[in-house]
């Protein structure tokens, strides 16, 4: 990698940073105004933020240093996994052959620091969150590594940095109905990993329905502010992903293949919202059948790009 090349890696990756906490304000405010209400601003994510981090933290008496580094750990492990991505379409700031597994081992670690920092509380209401954070996960981690199997057999690679970078645009015109399939895993996998609607509802606060909410309950000012960061860091990461599967940026100039992925990460948010607008929750029994559906896709794509 050139040096210029990994300043423009690293201005994307900046770029999604900065941008994150809108995405999920996208994906409330198409929501809002598809089922007929106003709802909040897009940018209301930044004001909600900048009032938590004014805020003081409040710590149970039988919490301990898990509970403090639970939200540190969520947002550090996302960037780690965000640099592994080449948002500009050729190169990303880290790579290395085999690199897919140290992503998904990323974002790993950060569901199991999320997990660890709910239990230490000692609640029994989160740890029956933290129970079905985790078995979710245990249906949606082997569908994100049969989507990679899928983009390492499409191009050839066993990088990140070549399934999704440059190699993914000639991919395209030879295994069109794969990467199709792949990508709506992914999308399916979104929904999942980031709670949302038909997997969970992020706007509710019914103690049977909560999944991801009820993790977060004692968290409060600044540590619930990175928790709040690495929910909406999370879902512009998953959104980045797919949007580096479905669109070639290897073609477009350096600058304009970073506002590319932004565009697209915008749309995806935007689908979202059309898809919690015109959908319910399902019932947690039928959350994995779901999941295990987009693994279906992803494994029929392996079968055709083994023809």
């Amino acid at each position: 990698m050139t040096g210029h090349t990994d300043w423009r890696a690293l201005v994307a990756v900046a770029m999604v940073l900065l941008i994150a906490p809108a995405i999920p304000g996208i994906a409330t405010k198409t929501k809002s105004v598809l089922t007929g209400r106003r709802g909040a601003p897009v940018l209301q994510g930044y004001r909600d933020l900048a009032k938590l981090v004014r805020k003081g933290r409040v710590y149970s008496d039988v919490s301990t240093w898990v509970f403090r580094a639970g939200p540190v750990v969520v947002v550090a492990s996302l960037v780690l996994a965000l640099l592994m991505l080449p948002l500009d379409g050729r190169s990303a700031p880290l790579h290395f052959a085999g690199d897919v597994v140290a992503f998904a081992g990323a974002l790993a670690l950060g569901r199991f620091a999320l997990v660890l920092s709910g239990l230490d509380t000692g609640s029994s209401f989160e740890g029956m969150g933290a129970s079905r954070e985790v078995t979710i996960a245990s249906f949606a981690e082997p569908v994100l590594f049969l989507c990679f199997a899928a983009l390492v057999l499409a191009t050839g690679h066993l990088s990140l940095n070549g399934a999704v970078g440059p190699a993914i645009g000639a991919a395209w015109p030879r295994d069109t109905a794969s990467l199709v399939l792949v990508a709506l895993a992914l999308f399916v996998l979104l929904l999942a990993e980031n709670a949302r609607v038909p997997v969970d509802d992020p706007a509710t606060h019914l103690e049977l329905t909560m999944v991801h909410e009820v993790i977060v309950l004692d968290h409060s000012g600044p540590d619930l502010a990175l928790v709040l960061y690495g929910s909406a860091l999370k879902l512009t990461l998953f959104a980045a992903l797919l949007v580096c599967v479905v669109v070639p940026r290897a073609a477009l100039r350096a600058w304009t293949a970073p506002v590319a992925v932004a565009a697209g990460v915008a749309v995806v948010a935007v689908l979202v919202g059309v898809v919690e607008s015109a959908m319910a929750r399902l019932r947690l029994t039928r959350v994995p059948q779901l999941i295990v559906g987009a693994g279906a896709l992803a494994l029929f794509g392996i079968i055709l790009l083994l023809r």
